[in-house]
């Protein structure tokens, strides 16, 4: 039984470990992506020009006016002194044909006080430049920034897959890593000495022990960020009840045919506001999102600068109908079922904010040892078959020469 689990993990490992290893690498940079990309491009994030700042929702209709082939889809209702509004656009669709052209950009940062354009860009566009570098390595560790084919994420999908693989992998490395009772201490030990192969080993094996439970964490919340709707959702479905959620009881609409709200967003920010009084909230709305492909608003509670939800289990959001502005939904961080709150811990697991700053490193820290137990386990893995194949060789035999000197050799 254990050489079946022993070769169960070996093709699991090999099979996700190229993956894991880019997941890995990318995963402890992109745990500081606002801060690097805000380094790395002033431009989108720094207003240009010192001065009141116009209310955001005024400048979000001002940009749509100004381009009437997208929508806004992304409005942060209050900034930080000195900060640009950064918004997040896509698509209008035509009215007759109800088929919209992609864009070029999906995001436009625009000056606070004057309203001007000065900055936009692709957000996950695969380039190495410095204005899209840390949006694609941010889609690179989440979906190898593949296309779509056929309106389905294969990236997704793809990455999905690898964490359920990873994370039956987790199960099994821990049951072989333990072969014997009497020599529990050796999975636990670094030959640190002794060097090469065998400290490669200890470093795959004992490594692995040590951060168990840590990568279990993240290769289970891996699916939940992934797969979430069609694997976690109806798991823990199983064991108890779920509070409806807009995104995985609607029907998505196609890309090229995005819906546009009948509600405008200022309607529903005021409906939002007396909801989160009416809930005793004290955050005032922070930044309001509409998703064309699903026709819903989301309205998030936070005060300046928690617009990234550090801390916990985030921030609370409403949602509504884009059509009619009825309620649809709500995420109150630790309210609700078991399953809610398993639910809502899944992303701040994954990212480390659930610990804040301390949280995040350890989850820098953990990518690269990501990265390390992929390397690790491959050069194992070479190591060993380099060895198989030796003994598999047949011994060459004798040539005529050395035949006739042993023959001389037994009669002499």
């Amino acid at each position: 039984m254990r050489t079946l689990w022993v070769a169960v993990h070996r093709w699991l490992g090999l099979g996700t470990a190229a993956f894991l290893f880019i997941a890995g690498l990318t995963g402890a940079v992109i745990s500081w992506d606002h801060e690097l990309d805000g380094a790395l491009n002033p431009g989108l994030y720094e207003a240009r020009t010192v001065g009141a700042a116009k209310p955001t929702l005024a400048l979000a209709q001002a940009l749509e006016r100004d381009r009437p082939n997208l929508q806004v889809t992304w409005v942060p209702i209050a900034l930080e002194p000195g900060e640009a509004v950064l918004f997040g656009v896509e698509a209008k669709p035509d009215p007759v044909t109800g088929k919209a052209r992609p864009l070029d950009y999906n995001q436009v940062a625009v000056d606070p006080a004057t309203g001007e354009v000065q900055g936009q860009r692709f957000w996950g566009q695969p380039s190495l430049s410095r204005e899209n570098l840390l949006p694609f390595l941010y889609k690179l560790h989440y979906s190898l920034t593949l296309p779509f084919v056929n309106g389905v994420d294969i990236g997704v999908w793809l990455m999905g897959i690898v964490g359920i693989a990873w994370t039956i992998d987790c199960l099994v490395a821990l049951w072989i890593s333990f072969p014997k009772a009497a020599a529990w201490r050796k999975s636990f030990a670094f030959r640190w000495r002794e060097g090469g192969y065998r400290l490669t080993f200890d470093l795959h094996r004992s490594g692995g022990v040590w951060l168990w439970g840590l990568l279990l964490v993240v290769a289970v919340t891996s699916v939940s960020m992934n797969l979430g709707p069609q694997v976690t959702r109806p798991i823990v479905g199983l064991f108890s009840q779920l509070s409806p959620d807009p995104f995985s009881t609607r029907q998505a609409r196609a890309f090229d045919e995005p819906a546009t709200p009948a509600v405008p967003r200022e309607r529903v920010v005021e409906i939002a506001r007396a909801e989160a009084q009416r809930r005793g909230w004290d955050a005032p709305p922070g930044g309001v999102f509409y998703s064309p492909m699903y026709d819903v608003y989301g309205v998030g509670f936070y005060e300046v600068g928690d617009d990234h939800g550090d801390g916990g289990l985030g921030n609370p959001w409403l949602y509504f109908d884009g059509s009619t502005g009825a309620p649809v939904g709500a995420l109150t961080p630790g309210r609700g079922t078991a399953g809610d709150i398993f639910m809502q811990a899944q992303f701040p697991l994954h990212s480390g904010r659930i610990l804040d700053v301390p949280g995040r490193v350890l989850v820098s820290l953990l990518g690269l040892a990501v990265a390390g137990l992929s390397a690790t386990g491959v050069i194992i893995w070479a190591r060993k078959r380099r060895s198989r194949v030796r003994r598999r060789r047949p011994v060459p035999g004798p040539g005529p020469a050395t035949g006739v000197a042993m023959a001389r050799e037994s009669v002499g």
